[in-house]
């Protein structure tokens, strides 16, 4: 099933982001190999592509997990959430419609 894994950044997290940016980006590519990864990015804090010292509010993820509890295991051990950058994660189930 596919899951949303939606990451709350703290304030000024930017700083934080970086450093942990590589790891975080390793956990999706494996992802991705593996054929789960249905999509990945950040929530630019401002209304554009680079928002600039601005950074960032949030991440999401969609996921293919065999189940919510995978899924949650999976966002807790994100480098995000031990850099500090998340301040909360949710994980929702997801179900697809378009397109």
């Amino acid at each position: 099933m596919l899951y949303a894994i939606i990451g709350h950044d703290v304030v000024n997290s930017l700083e934080h982001r970086q450093q942990a940016r590589s790891q975080h980006l390793l956990r999706l590519e494996d992802l991705r190999d593996q054929g789960r990864l249905v999509l990945a990015g950040p929530f630019p804090s401002v209304d554009g592509i680079d928002p600039g010292p601005a950074g960032f509010s949030g991440s999401l993820i969609i996921a293919e997990f065999e189940t919510l509890e995978a899924a949650t295991e999976w966002a807790d051990g994100d480098p995000y959430v031990a850099a500090g950058v998340y301040d909360r994660v949710e994980v929702k189930p997801f179900k697809k419609a378009l397109p």
